[in-house]
């Protein structure tokens, strides 16, 4: 018999997100969004995000990854290059990113343009993770097809042997993704179903890389 999920349901009503109010930048609209959470003090893991790729075979796939960074030049996270969402974008750039906080109803949208970053950028980063988690990074073949958690946990322990005492150095296969965003999208809980959604888009006049001015319009829910 089918689950029935009738009765779950919510009624959203900690904010709003008018037009008149919304910063005119959308990353700094983000960073506004960012920073009332974090000084929320939620039990939520706020930087964890939804990032979005394309299979070789051209199905969608999403996974929860981490956001270590963002400015004007982009957002950042790090992964395996050559574990799926590594091959994936690689091969096929353009990816979405999504945000859910549910403490204060809202979600973001980014879509854009992966690249690599530079090894130098990747290293800076590397170099400040918890010993245990460079060790790991040379630990998984990311994405790989394993026998056991044995297998696992044995290269694990090589591996603390064999960098006891000595610095870790960062895979080549291990670095840095800063997505470009191309849009954004803004989205704020509201009663009846009727939800804020702000989307910006860069001005038509703007085909740069990092566009200075975006146009903010009002979506139906």
């Amino acid at each position: 018999m089918a689950e029935n999920l009738h009765h779950y349901r919510k009624s959203y009503k900690k904010g709003v997100l008018r037009k008149l109010d919304a910063a005119q930048d959308p990353l700094d609209q983000f960073k506004r969004w960012f920073d009332e959470l974090k000084d929320s003090n939620s039990a939520i893991e706020i930087n964890a995000m939804h990032c979005t790729t394309l299979d070789s075979e051209g199905f969608p796939r999403t996974r929860v990854v981490l956001l270590k960074g963002f400015d004007h030049q982009g957002f950042q996270f790090f992964t395996n290059y050559n574990s799926q969402k590594g091959r994936d974008i690689i091969r096929h750039p353009q990816v979405s990113l999504s945000f859910f906080w549910p403490d204060l109803e809202r979600q973001v949208h980014i879509k854009g343009r992966a690249e690599q970053m530079s090894a130098e950028e990747s290293d800076t980063y590397f170099d400040v993770r918890p010993r245990g988690s460079q060790i790991g990074a040379h630990v998984s073949d990311q994405s790989s097809v394993i026998e056991s958690r044995t297998y696992l946990e044995q290269r694990l322990e090589a591996l603390e042997a064999e960098y006891l005492d000595k610095k870790v150095p960062r895979p080549e296969h291990w670095g840095g993704f800063r997505v470009i965003p191309e849009g954004y999208e803004f989205w704020q809980g509201r009663e009846n179903r009727l939800h804020d959604r702000l989307r910006y888009r860069p001005a038509l006049q703007d085909d740069s890389k990092f566009p200075k001015s975006w146009i903010i319009e009002r979506l139906a829910p």
